[in-house]
């Protein structure tokens, strides 16, 4: 069942995809308040679908606008040991579309693995839920732009766990490249991040499933295969794709932001050597290139090489070359301020202030810093740059299509096939 274009009916709609459990249009609680948002004393409903070590610090680090009122994870002892830990009285639910059906979730939090994201998402997009969703935001290109068009039928707010869309320091030096600052880009440079592990050649062994876990619904969209711990270990092809997705996610989305071209993408790209982690030259319409070449660098961003001289943007810090660059972006934000507001003991993982966007923008319905959007096109670069690797030659890709230009082998990549029971919604 491929994804298409078109009106969903209310028969398909409560269907949902695959057999099993509907997913009903459910009004939010809140909105008896006011037309598709909480009253603005209301504290939002927030559900967990996915409840794992990073989805335990955002939670932990909910603004007190939201208030948790149920979980859910395929792997329940998962679940029940942060329901322990924190001493809740959450229900906790092994399938997701039953803490969709709830009328006081008003909101979820989608921090499962890559390849399990985008299907909840856009069930809840249907189900009248907002959404923060963890990155790196798909598997695949295809599936980013059928979350995107579910997220503006529905009117959904969902923001992208890429946290340095609200750091003051990102934003203001950011603006700075954009605005001209330093001159004409004449390239910028980013991490080599590696890219998946190729799946092994046989097969590892079956071993029982532990109880607890509904190995199918981990598999998601992914092959059969029979329980092996292994296939839970982080980085295969089918899987994820790998630390240019992971860590890309966050320093590509920088790179996007700095340039313009949140909406957009590059139009060419190039492996400079050969392999799985080989380096990447990837080119915008405008002639910037983007070369994935330092060995050791800005993961959380890149280094911009202008007229003017060179910037280096990181999480929440840059550096310049000149340094009077630097300094005077240093003029237009209170540094230490934001060193203290990011500054505990996560400060590295921190997402406080980027949910509470989130938080403001659920009530206000503007959209989010990191909209969906911008997630998409970002990490869609991350698979780009995969996608270059793996067909090992020059490529053109038409930004507003999402295609390659007549090469039906690299355009395998862009859409994958998945299992039965996890098919995309035929019409959203």
């Amino acid at each position: 069942m491929s994804y298409q274009r078109g009106r969903m009916s209310r028969r398909g709609l409560l269907l949902g995809v695959g057999s099993g459990l509907a997913v009903p249009w459910l009004i939010p609680s809140s909105a008896w308040s006011a037309p598709g948002r909480p009253g603005p004393n209301e504290r939002i409903g927030v559900g967990a679908i996915g409840v794992g070590n990073r989805a335990s610090l955002l939670l932990e680090q909910l603004p007190e606008n939201g208030r948790i009122v149920a979980l859910c994870d395929c792997n329940l002892p998962r679940a029940d040991a942060f329901k322990q830990k924190k001493n809740g009285d959450w229900p906790v639910y092994q399938d997701y579309r039953r803490l969709l059906e709830r009328r006081d979730v008003d909101a979820v939090i989608v921090a499962t693995l890559d390849f399990q994201r985008v299907l909840p998402c856009i069930h809840a997009c249907q189900a009248g839920k907002d959404i923060y969703a963890e990155k790196p935001l798909t598997l695949y290109i295809h599936e980013g732009r059928a979350l995107v068009e579910a997220v503006r039928k529905y009117g959904r707010i969902l923001q992208v766990g890429t946290q340095q869309r609200s750091m003051a320091m990102n934003r203001i030096a950011c603006e700075f490249i954009r605005n001209g600052g330093l001159g004409k880009i004449l390239e910028v440079r980013a991490v080599n991040y590696t890219g998946p592990n190729p799946l092994p050649k046989e097969p590892f062994p079956e071993e029982p499933v532990p109880a607890g876990l509904d190995w199918d619904k981990w598999l998601n969209q992914a092959a059969w295969r029979p329980f092996n711990p292994r296939w839970m270990q982080w980085g295969w092809i089918d899987m994820m794709g790998g630390e240019m997705t992971n860590w890309g996610a966050h320093g590509v989305d920088q790179v996007q932001w700095a340039l313009g071209c949140d909406h957009t993408g590059p139009v060419e790209m190039q492996p400079l050597t050969p392999g799985y982690n080989g380096q990447v030259e990837i080119r915008y319409a405008n002639g910037v290139p983007l070369r994935f070449v330092l060995d050791r660098g800005p993961v959380g961003g890149a280094v911009f090489v202008g007229e003017k001289g060179k910037l280096e943007i990181n999480r929440n810090k840059f550096t310049s070359n000149p340094l009077d660059i630097a300094q005077e972006l240093l003029k237009k934000v209170d540094a230490e301020a934001e060193e203290r507001k990011w500054s505990d003991q996560v400060a590295l993982w921190q997402a406080r202030w980027h949910m509470q966007n989130w938080i403001d923008c659920i009530r206000s319905r503007q959209k989010p810093v990191a909209d969906v959007e911008i997630g998409h096109r970002s990490v869609s670069v991350c698979h780009l740059a995969n996608i270059t690797r793996y067909e090992g030659r020059r490529l053109r890709w038409d930004p507003v299509k999402e295609r390659f230009e007549g090469d039906e082998a690299a355009n395998r990549w862009v859409v994958r096939v998945r299992r039965k029971g996890y098919e995309l919604p035929e019409t959203l």
